[in-house]
């Protein structure tokens, strides 16, 4: 997004988390990639929240964050300061899984497609979410984020799958999902454990805020 001025380091970074999708220490970027994440990148990504970051022992455990899988849909520039080669590579990489992987995977977003465990087929239908449907998607990216059928999801990490359609949108389809046999929104039962980020995903539902989604098998 223009005005965050990323370097070609730090959209690295971005990609790298993404591909990953899970919670990496800082060791072991630089075991596996090559890829040291120091202080002002650091401070940098986490003050856009871009990357969620925690102390882990004597390193840094690193995370995409909610706006970091917002960020990755729209372009990034790998050729800044000289990183023509590299540059190249990374931005045929990413123009290729948007234009043609996400097609085939029947995914519509790089956050779905790399919160899943494989590459796979449209999602199949169910009674009430036709395949295609934004209500299947939701399924999908629910059972991507799931641990196993039935396990509770926060609506936080839901919907960063959707920064391609408008809150009001997922809101209706979620609400169409509520009325499914198997398909569970309910509030956090310890509200003290709410972050901000849990508040504003929230859906107003039944004259509650529900934060939480369970869908059975």
């Amino acid at each position: 997004m223009a005005g965050d001025d990323l370097t070609a380091s730090e959209s690295a970074i971005l990609v790298v988390l993404m591909a990953e999708a899970r919670e990496v220490l800082n060791t072991e970027l630089r075991d596996r990639y090559g890829l040291d994440v120091r202080k002002p990148q650091r401070d940098k990504l986490t003050r856009l929240h871009y990357v969620a970051a925690r102390k882990s022992g004597s390193t840094y455990a690193l995370q995409l964050d909610d706006k970091g899988w917002v960020r990755v849909q729209h372009d990034l520039d790998f050729t800044l300061r000289g990183a023509a080669a590299l540059g190249a590579a990374l931005t045929a990489l990413q123009n290729s899984l948007r234009e043609r992987v996400l097609a085939r995977s029947g995914c519509a977003t790089l956050t779905e497609l790399f919160a899943l465990s494989d590459v796979r087929a449209p999602a199949t239908a169910t009674p009430s979410a036709p395949a295609g449907s934004l209500p299947a998607r939701v399924v999908s990216a629910y059972h991507a984020l799931a641990a196993e059928p039935g396990a509770w999801v926060s609506l936080r990490r839901l919907r960063p799958f959707f920064a391609d359609l408008p809150r009001e949108e997922l809101d209706d389809a979620l609400r169409q999902l509520s009325r499914s046999d198997g398909v569970h929104l309910t509030p956090e039962s310890n509200q003290k454990t709410l972050t901000e980020a849990d508040i504003k995903a929230a859906l107003h539902l039944g004259g509650q805020e529900n934060h939480l989604l369970a869908i059975g098998v």
